[in-house]
Parts: structure tokens; sequence; C-alpha cells
């Protein structure tokens, strides 16, 4: 038992503190936005909807690299995992241009599928045409780590997220407000901020990566050649990774455009409780990400008791930890919202959507440690894929419109019926779990 919990903590410590610390300097810069006003506080909210949509792409990218790294370093084949990390690199990088073309070319249009308000748009264009350009060094900084983490050097993209909050945190200081001689630039400095510290963050993830390479005495051996699976066996696991990942993004930018049309009060208090939902899932996604790659690395050795096992044992863990973090976030909840210079309905409605958001965070969690780490580290993807689009597609999307435009509830009664979505994917995943049917050994 202690051998597994130190190998647990190993990987699941610091992507952890990595989460809660990138989660709790985004806090902070909301909460500096914050200061500029409701219309600034949803445009880059905004902004930040649609590039969460590259984000849940390229993790799934980041995903597939890690579960066929993890299996192949548990048969101790090195070349395979080469292989695995080259490739994912290049569609990462496929998709970054992708994505930056789209941005580029149709800001407006976009922004304008969200909210109808043209001071909101044209504050979001501004933040929006700016973090565009941060979409490649994000997407190489989540497949190195992917390969750090399976190496068994979590610490490195954890001690990068330091490097990379800190300049954050500073450049929106001194950019939104004109410190230090500087001009007060508000959203395009916020904006300048992000596209910076991505950067940082790369260059720390590959400096860390170029030493742990020599530290383990390995070399750079690009390679796009598998002899263990085919590019078609690659392809078969994450096409359903990425379509299952953009659908359910698609997905919340569809709930968050209804927010949208449901007024400038109602999306920027659901704006300021993004960050706080941010650090809950972080303090905890850390189990998820540990449970990829040590159950990766049983079905490798094919020791399958051994990984449904620990499978059972990371999720009470999980599940223990979201109880108390969710029991911390309804005591604090109001003292979080009355940072912000808000107008008290905002204050309000945000407070109540923190209250909700805990009363789920549990499901929540299980969830992601289930659909994003355990049945996903045997390469069946497919199966994730239905759970996750029949979730946010046949159940999600539509409860969200009815509820907002049937019903005419506002932004706390469409959140809350929302929590269903979650519900079902809970029982289901737990079915396909106890099965057993995804513990698949690639190598």
């Amino acid at each position: 038992m202690s051998k597994f919990i130190r190998e647990l903590g190993k990987i699941a410590v610091p992507v952890t503190l990595q989460s809660m610390l990138q989660a709790s300097f985004s806090i902070v810069d909301q909460i500096m936005i914050g200061q500029l006003g409701a219309v600034s506080i949803a445009a880059v909210g905004l902004g930040g909807n649609y590039s969460m949509i590259f984000n849940v792409v390229s993790g799934s990218v980041g995903t597939v690299a890690g579960i066929l790294i993890a299996q192949f370093l548990g048969a101790g084949d090195k070349k395979e995992a080469w292989s695995s990390l080259t490739l994912s690199t290049v569609i990462s990088l496929c998709l970054a241009g992708m994505f930056l073309g789209v941005s580029l070319g149709a800001t407006a249009q976009i922004l304008g599928l969200y909210t109808k308000d043209a001071a909101i748009i044209a504050e979001g264009c501004v933040y929006f045409k700016i973090i565009a350009f941060s979409f490649a060094p994000m997407g190489l900084s989540t497949v190195l780590s992917a390969w750090l983490r399976c190496r068994g050097h979590a610490n490195i993209p954890f001690a990068a997220s330091i490097g990379a909050v800190l300049s954050n945190v500073v450049l929106n200081y001194v950019l939104i407000f004109g410190k230090l001689g500087l001009p007060a630039c508000g959203v395009r400095g916020a904006a300048i901020a992000t596209l910076v510290s991505q950067l940082v963050n790369l260059a720390l993830i590959a400096t860390g990566f170029l030493h742990c390479l020599r530290q383990d005495g390995e070399r750079v051996q690009p390679s796009l050649h598998f002899t263990k699976i085919t590019r078609r066996d690659y392809l078969g696991m994450i096409t359903p990774i990425l379509v299952s990942q953009f659908l359910w993004s698609l997905g919340q930018n569809v709930e968050s455009a209804v927010y949208g049309h449901l007024g400038t009060q109602n999306l920027a208090a659901y704006t300021l409780t993004c960050p706080i939902q941010s650090l809950i899932v972080g303090a905890l996604s850390g189990l998820s990400a540990a449970a990829g790659v040590l159950i990766g690395k049983r079905l490798g050795r094919k020791e399958y008791d051994a990984a449904y096992g620990d499978a059972k044992k990371i999720m009470v863990t999980g599940l223990v930890g979201a109880a108390v973090v969710s029991s911390l976030l309804v005591g604090l909840a109001g003292q979080y919202v009355g940072l912000y210079r808000v107008e008290d309905e905002v204050r309000t409605l945000g407070h109540t959507l923190l209250v909700v958001f805990a009363l789920y965070a549990p499901i929540k969690v299980e969830n992601m440690i289930l659909g994003g780490g355990i049945l996903k580290s045997g390469g069946n993807t497919r199966m994730v894929m239905v759970i996750d689009i029949v979730g946010t597609w046949g159940i999600g999307i539509p409860l969200c419109f009815f509820a907002a435009y049937v019903l005419h509830w506002g932004i706390v009664g469409v959140y809350t019926l929302l929590t269903a979505e979650e519900l079902f994917r809970l029982v289901v995943s737990l079915v396909v779990f106890r099965k057993r049917k995804w513990m698949v050994s690639l190598a």
C-alpha cells in the first residue's frame, strides 16, 4: 500500500499543485480584470471560452501520448514511446495552426455567437487576437509534459508553471493598470501577459525536458514509425478523443453562449466563478493524470487485477478529497465573490453558482478520474467518446436550452439543471468500469 501511495503521490502531487497554482493565479488575474467592470470580465471570459476548445483538443493529443508512452515504457519499449511523442508533437502543431487561422480570420463572428453586446465583442476582439498566438506553445507544452510525467519527472511541468504564472501575474499588474511607467492597457495588457506566460512555460518545460534526457542518459530519438501498432491504430485512439473533447468543449461554449444571452450580469456572474471552479477541479486533477500513467503501466505489463485494484483506490481517494474541498468552498464562497468590484446582483448570483458547483463537484471529479484517466488508459477511447457525446449533446445541451428558452429560468436554474449530465456520465462510466472491458494491453 505504501509503495502505491508513493507512486501515486509522485505524479498526482506535482500535477495537483501545478493545476491549483495556475487556477490560483487565474483568480488573481480575474480579480485584477474585475476592477475594470462587468464588460471586461465578460469579454475576457468569452475569449477564454474559445481558447478552451483548443486547450481541450490539445489536451486530447497529450492524453493519447500519455496512454501510449505509459504502456510502452511499462513494457520497456522506449523506441515506440519516442514514436508516440513525435507523432503527437506534429499533430499538436498542426492543430495550433488551424485554430490560429480561424481565430484571426473570424474573431468578431466567433464572439458574436456568445453575445450580442457590442461593447463585450469589441473588448473581446482585442483580447482574442493576441491570445490566439499562445496556441502553439500551449500545445507543445502539453505533449512534453505528458512525456515527463510518464518518465517520473512530473515536478518539471510543475516548476515551469511556477515561473509561467508568476510572470503572468506580474505582467498583468504592470500592463493592465499601467505600472512602472507603462501605459494602462486594460484587456490588451491581460492578453499580452497570457501570451508571454505561455512562452515562458514552454521555454522552461523544454529546458527541463532536455536536462532530464541527459540525466537519464537518453538522447532525442524522433520517429514517426511504429512497430507494435500502426498509425491507423494511433488515429483510431486519438480520433474518438479529439471528437469527444471537441464536442464537449463546443458544448461548454454553447452553454456559455446561452448564459451570455441571459444578460451581461448573468454572464459576468458565471465568468467570475470559473477560476474558483478550475481551482477545485485542479485540486484533484492530479489523480486523473496519475491514474492514466499508473494504470497504463500496469496494463503494459499485463497486470490486470492490480490495475483494477489501483483504479478503485484512486477513485476512493478522489471522492474523499472532493467532499472535503467542496465543504470548504461552501464556507468561503461569500468571501471570494466579495473581492470583485461588481454590482450586488452579480455578486449574489456568483455566490449561489459556487454553492451549486460545490454540491456536485464530487460527481464531477469522479467522472474526471474515470473518463479522463482510468477508462482511457487501455486505449479503447471509443467508449469514452460515446459517453461524452451522449452526456453533452444528448442531455446537457437540450436541458440548457429547455431551461433557458422554454422555462425561462435564470442562470442559477439553468446551471443547476445541467448537473443531470454529470450524473449520467458517472452511472454509465461505473458500469463500463466494472465490466473491465477497458483493460487492454497495447504493448
